[in-house]
C-alpha cells in the first residue's frame, strides 16, 4: 500500500471515529483531497486507492492536471476551493464540479452569463468570512443572506457554504456558526475544516471536508 493510500485509510478512521461520536452517518462527511501544487502522479495515486473527489486552488494548474484524467476516471469529481476572478470564470466552469468560493455579486452574474453560454453550471457553495478579516477573501456574515438570495435569483445551483476560520481562533466558534447560518437559510452543504482540525469540523456538521497534506503531505517549500 502507498502512503497516500495509507493516509486516505487514516484519515477516514478519523472520519468514522468523529462521525460516530456526533451521532452521525460516516457516509455523509465528503473527502475533498486537496492536491494544489502537487503532480499528477499523486492525484493518480489517490485515485488509485478509491479517492475520487479533490480539491484545487488555481483555475490554471488544474486545466493543466486533471483533464486526460478524466477518461481513465470518469466519476471523478474536481473542487475549485481557492478564490475566483472572473476572467477565469469560463473556464472554471468547463473544467469544475464544485465551486467553493462564490462571495460577491459581480462573480454570480459573471458565472450567470457563462453558464448560459455553456450549457452547464457547476455546483455553488458561498465563501464566508467568518472571521471578517480584512486580508481574507469571503462574504461578511451580514451580508450573506443578500447574496444567496442573488444567487437564487439567478437560477444557479447554489449548494451550501464555506469558511477558513481564522489561524488564530478555536474554529468550532467558526463551524458552529457556519453550519447554523447554512441551516437557517437552507443550504444543505457545509464546507469546513482542513488537515489541522476536520475531526472538529465532522463533529459540528461539516458535510464537505478539505484535506491535503494529512494525504499528500507537507507541500515543498517555495524556491527562494
Amino acid at each position: 500500500m502507498s502512503l497516500i493510500a495509507e493516509n486516505l485509510s487514516a484519515v477516514h478512521e478519523q472520519i468514522d471515529r468523529y462521525a460516530e461520536r456526533a451521532g452521525r452517518s460516516s457516509d455523509t462527511v465528503n473527502l475533498i483531497a486537496v492536491a494544489k501544487t502537487k503532480p499528477q502522479e499523486a492525484v493518480v495515486e489517490a485515485l488509485r486507492a478509491g479517492q475520487m473527489i479533490f480539491g484545487e486552488n488555481r483555475v490554471q494548474e488544474s486545466q493543466g492536471k486533471y483533464p486526460d484524467l478524466r477518461a481513465d476516471w470518469p466519476e471523478m469529481e474536481l473542487h475549485l476551493i481557492g478564490p475566483l476572478q472572473t476572467n477565469k470564470t469560463k473556464d472554471a466552469l468547463a473544467l469544475f464540479d464544485v465551486i467553493h468560493t462564490v462571495d460577491r455579486p459581480k462573480l454570480v452574474r459573471s458565472i450567470a452569463k457563462e453558464s448560459q453560454a455553456l450549457g452547464r453550471c457547476p455546483k455553488l457553495l458561498i465563501q464566508v468570512n467568518t472571521g471578517e478579516e480584512d486580508q481574507k477573501a469571503g462574504v461578511l456574515p451580514s451580508d450573506v443572506e443578500a447574496l444567496v438570495q442573488f444567487t437564487r435569483e439567478e437560477n444557479l445551483p447554489l449548494a451550501g457554504l464555506m469558511c477558513i476560520p481564522p489561524v488564530e481562533d478555536a474554529p468550532s466558534g467558526h463551524f458552529g456558526f457556519l453550519k447554523r447560518m447554512a441551516d437557517e437559510l437552507d443550504l444543505p452543504w457545509v464546507s469546513m475544516g482542513m488537515s489541522g482540525d476536520y475531526q472538529t469540523a465532522v463533529e459540528l456538521g461539516a458535510t464537505h471536508i478539505r484535506v491535503g497534506s494529512a494525504i499528500f503531505g507537507t507541500r515543498p517549500p517555495l524556491n527562494t
